[in-house]
């Protein structure tokens, strides 16, 4: 049977964790929930997180990107997103961009996130503005009308230096890991309504977006030829 993948389409953790199951080779439906009705999530887990991952032959429910990713490395461990040498870093890296950098780029994201939502209806938006208040500090107001040149650089700021790391690699740490979706995963706001707004100056991460965008279950060429992954 399918997994299940409970998810929110814009959301920069379920782009990640759709990735992560593309890359295990994990067979899967997605589920798009509502951003105020929740029924069969709250029913499958007793709370409303997402994204919410189901795996029905093994009747197991796991909410959460975080325990979602430790839970597919035990369950699912070849192919390994953390690398023996580099386990620590990739873990590092992965709070890092799920945490400081993700409220950057967040706030660039804002608008195209709000129409989204918007576009649901009314609750939503609403609901949404709540969230973008509770759950990173910032008022809404600001970020719908903040100076758009402050932002992309704020924006460059924080992405310059994993575009620097990239020169002559194709992936952060050299093999493909999970630092690599999470990064995947906080830049796909900036996309996902099809324009893509990640600094055009950086040339190398947008490059590695669009690596990792294409990635499905059928790895075995392609991570030949771009390093393969983590061992």
């Amino acid at each position: 049977m399918k997994a299940r993948l409970f998810q929110s389409y814009p959301d920069s953790r379920c782009a990640k964790v759709r990735k992560l199951l593309e890359f295990k080779g994990i067979d899967y439906e997605i589920i798009e929930v509502d951003l105020i009705r929740r029924d069969e999530v709250i029913s499958l887990s007793g709370q409303i997180t997402l994204p919410l991952l189901h795996l029905p032959e093994s009747n197991t429910v796991v909410a959460d990107a975080g325990p979602i990713v430790s839970h597919l490395e035990l369950a699912f461990p070849d192919p390994s997103l953390l690398s023996a040498t580099n386990r620590g870093l990739h873990q590092a890296l992965n709070a890092y961009l799920d945490g400081a950098v993700e409220r950057v780029l967040f706030a660039l994201a804002w608008p195209d996130l709000y129409q989204y939502y918007r576009q649901q209806g009314p609750l939503q938006a609403s609901f949404f503005e709540h969230l973008s208040e509770r759950k990173y500090c910032q008022d809404p107001g600001s970020l719908l009308h903040a100076p758009r040149a402050s932002q992309l650089g704020a924006v460059h700021d924080v992405l310059a230096p994993f575009d620097e790391t990239l020169e002559n690699k194709a992936f952060l740490l050299g093999r493909l890991g999970l630092a690599d979706f999470a990064l995947y995963g906080q830049l796909w706001p900036l996309t996902f309504t099809g324009t893509n707004r990640i600094p055009a100056e950086l040339v190398r991460l947008r490059a590695l977006f669009d690596r990792l965008d294409r990635l499905s279950a059928k790895l075995d060429s392609q991570a030949d030829s771009l390093g393969g992954v983590s061992d």
